[in-house]
């Protein structure tokens, strides 16, 4: 064994091509296509191709007959390894540029996969059934065959390039305004309006004035009357009268309602609230943002309306019942499209209507 230790370590220390071999030196004889071009045979392609194929055998009759996989796969006590064709959902979504994404929460195959709905509430209900293709048949517009539509102005306004400093400047924005509406598009089957998000905001001024109890009835209230968990928020102004401190008082709560608790939140405000309220001619024409969002308010005894605060009255003290405003987003670019949608769901609007 002495004798072998140097050539072993030899070996190693040695480049590669300079090593000895283990596998016996033996003679490779290849044929490739340049050899045999060059020899000049020619040989038939398919004579290397077996005769017979495997597809062809049959297979017995008592094999067949005998092959049954619920039987076996029930005498089977170990339960077999995934397979590696299963599909399996990523537990975390890595960003739109990973290779493997998780399904959306709509697919059957998804970890977040809840089956449903199985009923609709009755706002949506009668959107779908009624108010769309109603507002599809009011807002359609005919543009016969080779219509060409006018030119338009531009939006913003260019610079004129008398000044060195209008060079590489951003567009003006239009005369005699600092804000620019929404475009709007014509309504179609797959923009018709809909109510995207409702949300509630009550300014309590009394939590920094008397004691927290007023932040904490409203914040109590507005979760009963939305189904949804209420943010607080601090103020942000300075009030001397009213002894608010920028940053310091917590006067504000809010809740942003989705999905069904903001189609049952209006299928009550709708129903149950504003038909109850006395002397009261509908929301303004003046309200909104000529970007389809409508806001209106509503006092303490409004908000006493709701079923949720009118069934546990006693818990919440009177004076304490906060006052709110309440925000409808649309998906429509004006308000005139987003008065046609909630005059449709019932509604009531007076006065002016500015668009």
């Amino acid at each position: 064994m002495a004798t072998h230790e140097p050539s072993r370590y030899l070996a190693r220390a040695l480049p590669r091509a300079f090593a000895p071999s283990v596998r016996p030196q033996s003679s490779c004889w290849r044929r490739n296509a340049s050899s045999q071009a060059s020899s000049g045979q020619s040989s038939d392609p398919f004579s290397e191709l077996e005769a017979g194929s495997s597809l062809g055998a049959t297979v017995p009759e008592d094999v067949v007959k005998s092959f049954d996989p619920v039987k076996k796969a029930r005498s089977r006590k170990v339960q077999l390894p995934r397979s590696r064709y299963q599909f399996r959902s990523p537990k975390y979504d890595r960003g739109p540029l990973h290779p493997h994404r998780p399904p959306p929460p709509s697919n059957p195959a998804s970890r977040l996969f809840v089956p449903g709905p199985f009923s609709l509430p009755r706002v949506e209900q009668t959107w779908k059934t009624t108010i769309a293709s109603d507002i599809m048949t009011l807002c359609y517009v005919h543009n016969p065959p080779g219509f060409i539509p006018p030119t338009k102005a531009p939006r913003l306004r260019e610079w004129d390039d008398s000044s060195p400093y209008h060079r590489n400047r951003q567009l003006r924005g239009p005369r005699g305004g600092d804000v620019l509406r929404l475009l709007r598009k014509p309504i179609t089957f797959n923009n018709i309006p809909e109510i995207e998000r409702i949300t509630i905001h009550s300014y309590v001024k009394q939590a920094a004035q008397e004691s927290s109890a007023w932040l904490h009835v409203s914040g109590m209230a507005v979760q009963a009357i939305s189904n949804a968990r209420v943010e607080t928020f601090k103020s942000k102004a300075s009030v001397a009268s009213w002894s608010l401190v920028p940053g310091k008082n917590t006067v504000a709560v809010k809740a942003e309602l989705y999905g069904e608790n903001m189609l049952h939140f209006m299928g009550k405000l709708i129903d149950v609230v504003l038909p109850r309220i006395k002397d009261w001619q509908g929301v303004k024409g003046t309200s909104g943002d000529s970007s389809g969002n409508i806001t209106f308010g509503l006092e303490p005894e409004h908000v006493a309306l709701f079923p949720e605060i009118e069934v546990n009255y006693d818990m919440y003290p009177p004076k304490m019942i906060p006052g709110c405003h309440i925000t409808i987003h649309t998906s429509a670019r004006t308000d005139k499209d987003a008065r046609l949608l909630l005059s449709a769901l019932g509604m009531p609007f007076h006065g002016k209507l500015v668009d």
